[in-house]
């Protein structure tokens, strides 16, 4: 046996209007919204509290690095300034082996192509007077054949 059957007024009650559902429709919707806002907030609120943490272990961990690479910089400017100075005496050497270079060359040089130009022309003298069969270039020469008739 059901119950008694409700009269059109408590019907009327139980029903909703156009107005009412699309209100009821609309704060469903926001109540969801809300939500989700709220859900997203968190997530970012932690993302943000793991990123400062991970920066703060940055920032302790850099300082040694820092100055690492301090020491390393100051310790290769040292380097440089020692490759300098020896760049430097280099080029002293090298202009000093080039000055000794062109004395020796004046020096030596010159009287030894006078010695060696004399001792050519003394040999080419000799030469020629001897009757070697050389003529005066150094180099032997054919004696021509008197009786010019040719082969035979």
């Amino acid at each position: 046996m059901p119950g008694p059957e409700p009269n059109s007024r408590e019907r009327k009650a139980l029903m909703l209007t156009g107005g009412q559902l699309a209100g009821l429709i609309v704060a469903v919707f926001w109540a969801v919204l809300v939500s989700f806002i709220a859900l997203t907030l968190l997530k970012l609120s932690r993302l943000l509290a793991e990123a400062g943490r991970v920066v703060r272990e940055i920032g302790d961990q850099a300082a040694p690095l820092l100055d690492d690479m301090t020491d390393t910089v100051k310790r290769a400017n040292e380097q440089l300034g020692r490759t300098d100075v020896i760049t430097k005496q280099v080029a002293g050497v090298t202009q000093n082996v080039s000055a000794v270079t062109t004395v020796m060359t004046s020096v030596v040089g010159g009287p030894l192509v006078k010695a060696a130009a004399f001792s050519y022309g003394v040999r080419r003298a000799l030469g020629s007077r001897d009757g070697d069969g050389r003529s005066p270039s150094g180099r032997p020469q054919l004696q021509a054949r008197s009786s010019g008739k040719g082969r035979g």
